[in-house]
């Protein structure tokens, strides 16, 4: 029986290396990688086109997905993990003392509003700083994956001709969520961001999850051990991975990588795959996806990957 071949997007990163390498193979079938500079574009492809069979693909853009109906599930692997409270930036002279302040103003995301930082920066601003979302006004740049998505009433589109940067130093934006401006009027709503992250980790188990990986449903459904498979072989690759983070045998670590050394010397594990390891977090975002209205109804934590996965740790 020829073997099984699925079109696989995920953006190289240290997890998942083995994988694109060969060192790591799944058992039941074969890895057809497909690279993609920009890899929201495949997140894009994959929700609006269903391009892919195993696709990488933000969180959040994933349970909106979900709630339309996407032939889509994810399992409970996370690749991309973040802290957000470096994503808010604000202009100085726009009256800013505090995250309260921004109630009543403007205030700009980055693409669209369901973006996963954009998610966790508005937790961020509501659980640790008190701020009604409710009050502000969200300023789009873009459009949504999820075309049939429609956001609260409090979020528009940024007026035609306009950059978001320009805005944000202008002061017509009091700040603005997940861009990067070189200003000397605009500097970060929170000081010292990595470390207001790991007190986040610390105090309440805060600790974003970005990313996951979705297979299309119809390949679910057809081959019963996929899921699992594919669980196996990425939770594999990250354990490598781990190992020599580890050891100090990265060669030449990344950011990201010292974000996940600082993790590790808290959690243990920088990049726990499973249900059970990231109950909480897992209910803090649809408890946030739900109260910014990135869906309507509430689900379960299981009812977002396979229930073959549901016992998986890694």
């Amino acid at each position: 029986m020829a073997e099984l071949k699925l079109k696989t997007v995920t953006r190289t990163q240290g997890n998942n290396q083995a994988l694109k390498d060969g060192a790591v193979k799944p058992k039941t079938f074969a890895f057809d990688f497909v690279e993609i500079p920009v890899l929201i574009d495949g997140f894009r492809r994959m929700v609006r086109g269903n391009e892919f069979d195993i696709c990488e693909m933000a969180i959040t853009t994933y349970i909106c997905a979900k709630a339309h109906g996407k032939p889509m599930t994810a399992v409970p692997v996370f690749l991309v993990r973040a802290f957000h409270h470096g994503a808010i930036l604000v202009n100085t002279k726009a009256g800013i003392r505090t995250a309260k302040d921004l109630e009543g103003r403007k205030i700009g995301v980055n693409r669209g509003y369901t973006v996963t930082t954009g998610l966790w920066a508005r937790s961020i601003l509501q659980d640790e700083h008190g701020v009604d979302l409710g009050r502000i006004t969200w300023v789009l740049s873009g459009d949504e994956h999820v075309a049939e998505y429609r956001p609260p009433a409090n979020v528009v589109p940024i007026e035609p001709g306009y950059k978001m940067a320009d805005l944000l130093v202008s002061g017509e934006l009091a700040a603005a969520i997940g861009i990067e401006v070189n200003h000397p009027d605009v500097k970060p709503l929170i000081p010292n961001a990595l470390e207001a992250g790991l007190t986040a980790l610390r105090s309440r188990g805060h600790y974003p999850i970005n990313h996951t990986v979705v297979i299309r449903d119809e390949l679910v459904a057809a081959h019963p051990d996929l899921a699992r498979d594919v669980f196996d072989a990425f939770a594999e690759s990250k354990r490598l991975y781990v190992e020599r983070l580890k050891d100090g045998r990265i060669e030449k670590p990344t950011a990201v990588d010292e974000v996940h050394r600082r993790v590790m010397e808290v959690t243990g594990d920088p990049l726990p795959h499973g249900i059970a390891p990231n109950r909480r977090v897992l209910e803090e975002l649809i408890r946030h996806s739900l109260t910014q209205g990135i869906i309507t109804a509430p689900v379960t934590v299981e009812e977002l990957f396979p229930p073959s996965t549901h016992g998986l740790v890694a």
